[in-house]
């Protein structure tokens, strides 16, 4: 398929491989920040083609992953409530909350229902006029453009049953954290193409100067990520610490004006809770003032009780690149897609799944 497998072609593969190798002399690490890019690393083999000097290490940028264990436990008390239809992404029906999940509750008859859009849940709002409809919403600054586009459809057609659980988290105060963090391993960052397709890199510039880390703007294919790694490394032996695009065919420097406009009216910054790493000042998206009768904490009065994680679980851990899943004692054991203790074993990009699925 063409715009794929000239993506995903062998020799061009190993011709970046071997010039990585030319080019480094010393060790380096570099963080991926994206889900979707681990998976395509450890699916394709992607770390084992290069150099021994080079370490790949995997970030926060898996949604499901971050989305805190209390909204988790949220989540589930709106989902059990009668007269609710709660809707949902499919990969967080599995994410574990303090005792349950959310397939708990609907296999106990909670109507749940999996959406692939957001603006699935108008159709559903207009279809039960007398029950409330929830979404979970969930996702970088990918996803929260449809998110958005949900809440402004909604006030604007007067559709008074829907409602958002909101944990919407943002890229960039994530990496600033990583690296202002004394665990820090991290020499340089791939940074997520999708995000940077609707937000630009302007965001990066302050991040690379300050913390002299280079970023390159990366797609998701085995050759993307090599052209990434070479540019990165490139950047390394040379003393330089800037922002590439190497996502070109996508990425603009200024992203999606209109995407970001629409983020801007409908939500404000807040600080967040990420899962296993604790809050993040300015990390997150909530409803703006004008749109606060759609927040569902607000609408079914919940609190925001703090919870713990499992005591085994080192998702934490692993979402700031200090650890890798095989580290884990429970990795494959105790801890499976099946019963997983923390949310990288659920979610399609998490990077446990990921070494669980392509290397058990």
């Amino acid at each position: 398929m063409k715009f794929v497998d000239e993506y995903r072609d062998a020799a061009t593969a190993q011709q970046y491989a071997r010039a990585i190798a030319q080019i480094t002399t010393q060790p380096w690490t570099i963080m991926e920040i994206c889900g979707g890019q681990t998976h395509s690393i450890v699916k394709f083999g992607v770390d084992e083609l290069l150099p021994n000097e080079i370490t790949l290490i995997h970030g926060p940028g898996c949604p499901v992953c971050v989305t805190p264990i209390e909204l988790i436990d949220q989540a589930i008390a709106i989902a059990s409530l009668p007269n609710v239809i709660f809707c949902s992404f499919g990969d967080m029906l599995r994410v574990p909350g303090s005792h349950a999940d959310l397939l708990t509750v609907k296999a106990k008859g909670g109507d749940i229902r999996i959406v692939y859009s957001p603006l699935d849940t108008i159709n559903i709002a207009q279809a039960n006029p007398t029950k409330q409809i929830v979404f979970f919403a969930v996702g970088f600054e990918t996803t929260a453009p449809a998110t958005a586009m949900l809440v402004y459809q909604a006030h604007q057609q007067g559709i008074q049953n829907i409602s958002l659980l909101v944990s919407h988290v943002l890229v960039p105060p994530a990496m600033a954290a990583i690296l202002s963090s004394p665990q820090n391993k991290v020499q340089g960052f791939l940074a997520a193409g999708h995000v940077c397709t609707v937000m630009g890199y302007g965001e990066y510039e302050a991040i690379a100067q300050t913390y002299q880390v280079p970023i390159v703007v990366t797609g998701f294919e085995p050759v993307d990520i090599l052209q990434g790694l070479y540019l990165c490394i490139q950047q390394l032996e040379h003393g330089q610490a800037q922002v590439e695009n190497q996502y070109a065919r996508s990425v603009r420097p200024s992203g999606n004006e209109v995407a970001q406009k629409l983020m801007r009216d409908v939500f404000a910054i807040v600080p967040r809770q990420w899962r296993g790493i604790g809050e993040i000042p300015y990390s997150g998206l909530g409803l703006q003032d004008a749109y606060a009768d759609f927040d569902a904490l607000k609408r079914f009065n919940l609190s925001t009780d703090t919870a713990t994680e499992a005591t085994e679980c080192i998702s934490g851990l692993i979402l700031q690149g200090v650890k890798k899943p095989h580290e884990c004692s429970a990795f494959g054991t105790r801890c499976t897609p099946e019963h997983p203790l923390g949310a990288p074993m659920v979610s399609s990009e998490g990077a446990c799944a990921a070494y669980y699925r392509y290397r058990p």
